[in-house]
């Protein structure tokens, strides 16, 4: 059985991407584990050059996909179907609607839903220019929230997921990063140099990207021990319970796509939503709908100036500590958020999964952000909860605690949240796995267990060491420096898909010619 195992393993690998990823990854950890506050301190500092340096390139390319996007969503291309013309969706549209959701935004929502617009109300964004804890600041301050978290979080996905399952359902492409550039190259020519060092660089970002999420998601369970029940875990103890964690989603992700993944997703989006409803009707709702309204207001209105604002009159450093993290935080997520993405849209058209991403995505996160938000930003206000008073001493990670702790029915919805924050932790950890074992295997859409198994040790190791080594800040760091590189690779997206959608036919001529010359229809021709 062991022999058979290793043997699999063995033979599905891409040795190239598969041995530079991991054996890079291992060294990471052990230069992290032997020397925490200097590996720290220069993640820092490169993360400051790449802001300071660059920041045009992470807000430049994101307005590019988001533009792009937008184009795909309404115009003559949404209808090109990814896979053949008669083929039917894989999954369902909650299930797919839930996958996306769940491995796309849900570790970051939980984490920060009630912290940021709480600290934007205490440190104003130069771009609203109010008085900090003012209701103008109150307003801006859920503003930039939804413009960090509404339809531009959504596009690098859907930038390097549709060339992918393009090329995948329709030509037999392989189901990896580097399949993004056969409009290039061809999908023969998809095992060169170029695509390799793509592949490899996706394993880099994924793995910054998730260790990040998990890092972050770690930390607030970890928080949420201490706050709500007086449980302070040492260094030994945060390995522990983050090593817990990564046994989860490691089980979840050996279940496969349709038991593990879906299931755990679709119970997410129930418990995410009956927490929000919870929430609003329990907390200031008065309060929520106003201010929220006029800051869903300013977003759209302002979405162009935010989208390109880089505070060029000043020192930019709150555009780089927030804005460009976010940004190079998504593009790190964006190969194995693409890739995954990637994976569930097989029958599904552009349109379709464009749409789910930048109109449901996106409708299902502004509620609850304002209501988060606005309720933290209310309780700080009136002085119900001293909720910056507990973010100063336990971290923005503690933010939602104290928050529910003063509702109504605080103690079940403190542990529902709690419970919250490990089934995202569950999804996005098990999507990325998943992902990872494609990436290393030449796109092997049913990676071996194995494979998966030592993909979820090595981020639930680099997570650990992350929190007790280096905190918030080299997790912000690690993702702003391994996103870098695919803000460029998707821009090369775009263009690919522009040179190669041009020619494609509509669906319904797509679906004639099929019918065409499909062999039952050529058999019935012959016949006449």
């Amino acid at each position: 059985m062991v022999r058979t195992t290793a043997r699999e393993f063995y033979d599905e690998l891409d040795p190239v991407v598969f041995w530079v990823g991991f054996i890079v990854s291992l060294v990471a950890i052990g230069v992290f584990f032997m020397n925490p506050e200097a590996s720290a301190e220069t993640m820092g500092t490169v993360n400051e050059y790449l802001w300071t340096e660059f920041m045009w390139v992470y807000v430049g390319s994101m307005f590019m996909m988001v533009t792009f996007s937008l184009w795909l969503m309404v115009g003559r291309w949404g209808d090109i179907k990814l896979g053949k013309p008669d083929e039917d969706p894989e999954f369902s549209l909650p299930a797919f609607f839930a996958m996306m959701f769940s491995a796309g935004i849900a570790a970051g929502i939980v984490f920060w839903g009630p912290a940021e617009a709480l600290k934007h109300y205490a440190t104003v964004p130069p771009f609203v220019g109010a008085e900090p804890q003012t209701p103008a600041a109150a307003i801006g301050a859920i503003q930039y929230t939804l413009f960090h978290w509404g339809i531009s979080y959504w596009v690098p996905y859907l930038v390097i997921a549709i060339p992918i399952a393009y090329y995948a359902f329709r030509e037999d492409a392989p189901m990896r990063v580097s399949t993004l550039i056969a409009p290039f190259v061809g999908v023969e020519n998809l095992d060169g140099f170029w695509a390799k060092l793509i592949d490899i660089l996706a394993v880099f970002a994924t793995i910054g990207g998730i260790a990040t999420t998990l890092g972050f998601v770690g930390k607030q369970f970890l928080t949420g021990l201490q706050y709500n029940y007086g449980i302070t875990l040492g260094d030994a103890g945060t390995v522990v319970v983050i090593t817990g964690l990564t046994v989860a989603f490691t089980v979840s992700v050996a279940l496969g796509v349709k038991k593990g993944i879906a299931r755990i997703s679709l119970f997410n989006m129930y418990v995410f939503g009956a927490l929000a409803v919870a929430t609003f009707v329990l907390g200031p709702t008065s309060y929520i709908m106003n201010t929220g309204l006029q800051a869903v207001g300013n977003y759209f209105n302002d979405f162009l100036a935010m989208s390109l604002y880089t505070n060029a009159t000043g020192s930019g450093e709150w555009v780089g500590g927030w804005t460009v993290f976010y940004w190079a935080w998504v593009f790190s997520w964006a190969p194995f958020g693409g890739l995954f993405v990637a994976r569930i849209s097989k029958g599904r058209t552009i349109r379709q999964v464009t749409a789910t991403a930048l109109v449901g995505a996106t409708a299902s996160t502004i509620p609850w952000f304002l209501t988060m938000g606005g309720s933290a930003i209310f309780f700080e206000k009136e002085g119900i909860a001293p909720m910056l008073d507990a973010v100063g001493k336990y971290g923005v990670s503690v933010s939602g605690f104290p928050l529910f702790a003063n509702l109504p029915l605080g103690g079940l919805l403190s542990a529902v949240f709690m419970l919250l924050v490990v089934t995202f932790f569950v999804t996005s950890a098990d999507s990325s796995t998943l992902a990872l074992g494609m990436l290393t295997t030449g796109g092997k859409e049913h990676p071996s267990t194995l494979n998966r198994v030592i993909w979820g040790g090595l981020m639930g190791a680099l997570a650990s060491l992350l929190i007790v080594g280096g905190g918030i800040q080299a997790l912000r760091s690690s993702a702003i420096i391994t996103g870098g590189p695919f803000a460029v690779i998707s821009v090369i997206a775009i263009a690919g898909m522009a040179w190669e959608f041009q020619d494609v036919r509509p669906i319904l001529v797509e679906r004639e010619v099929y019918r065409r010359d499909s062999p039952a229809q050529t058999a019935t021709s012959d016949d006449d």
